[in-house]
């Protein structure tokens, strides 16, 4: 089968089908989303033990997660294809302090969340679904940054520079994960600095 050079250009320079080139982890930081499939995420069990990995698998087994490029993308609920409320885990835990950033588009009303080391920061379209509703740098259906610095286990959280959570308790170690609940969410550039 022959492929026309223009749609096979299209296809490699699409945004929605490749990692951001230009895009490096800040100095310092390692990205955890390699912007082509789902290694070194997966799925635990209620105990928090490992259940099930994706390294190299762009979509989870019950495609609430999918690696899109630039962006890991959690898909709204489809009936028959798992529980409705999902939460995908790094493989790695994080012990020591640490600063975390990550930037986020929501879809009208989506609901999601950030698991740092086990607490959820709520992470959603927030001027409709909340908690945060009269943040003021917040821009819907568009990309925004949130941002936690973790330090003697209490995480700092801020989105766009505004504090969502001051001193949100943390326990000693545990993964950082990803909440699957209502509608699309995408998140990308995500990215930690372990601190000494």
């Amino acid at each position: 089968m022959k492929i026309h050079p223009l749609l096979l250009l299209a296809v490699l320079l699409s945004p929605a089908l490749a990692a951001d080139p230009a895009w490096a982890p800040d100095p310092g930081f390692t990205s955890l989303y390699n912007g082509v499939d789902l290694t070194g995420w997966g799925y635990r069990d209620k105990e928090g033990k490992p259940l099930e990995t994706f390294d190299g698998k762009e979509n989870a087994s019950d495609a609430r997660y999918t690696a899109k490029g630039e962006s890991l993308t959690v898909n709204p609920f489809a009936e028959g294809k798992g529980p409705r409320l999902r939460q995908l885990y790094t493989a790695r835990e994080f012990p020591k302090d640490f600063i975390l950033k990550l930037e986020f588009r929501a879809a009208v009303n989506a609901d999601s969340g950030i698991f740092l080391r086990k607490p959820q920061l709520q992470c959603r379209d927030y001027l409709v679904a909340g908690p945060y509703k009269s943040l003021k740098q917040y821009k819907p259906q568009d990309w925004n940054v949130i941002e936690v610095v973790v330090t003697g286990g209490k995480a700092r959280c801020t989105c766009n520079g505004e504090v969502l959570v001051e001193a949100l308790e943390l326990p000693p170690t545990g993964p950082i994960g990803l909440e699957a609940d209502r509608d699309t969410m995408e998140y990308r550039r995500i990215q930690i600095k372990e601190l000494p």
